[in-house]
Formats: structure tokens, sequence, C-alpha cells
């Protein structure tokens, strides 16, 4: 499995050009709503916050 290299959000008229690229050099583009992007960014709070807490338990 590759891993994340780098990632650019971009505006792209009323959605956003999302440009993802792996370590072996593929890429992908993807277009987003801001709903989208919301919710993409909860996912990731949601597990972040869930990490530490478990780490706080350790």
């Amino acid at each position: 499995m590759a891993k994340l290299a780098k990632f650019t959000i971009e505006p792209n008229g009323d959605e956003y050009l999302l440009l993802i690229e792996s370590d072996d050099g593929e890429s992908l583009e993807l277009v987003a709503s801001v709903e989208q992007l919301d919710l993409l960014g909860e996912a990731i709070d949601q597990l972040l916050e869930q990490e530490d807490a478990e780490a706080e338990d350790e």
C-alpha cells in the first residue's frame, strides 16, 4: 500500500479540487463540496481525539 506523500486543496468554482499524491508518484484528483470537506475534517478530528484519549489511558 502506498503512503501519502502530499495533498493540496484548491478552490474550483463552488467546489474544491483535492490533489492527493502517494510516495510512489501516483496522484488522484477529486472534486469535493464544502459539506464534504467539513465531514472529512470532522472525521479526522474525531480520530485524533480518540487516539489522544487512548494514549492518556495507557
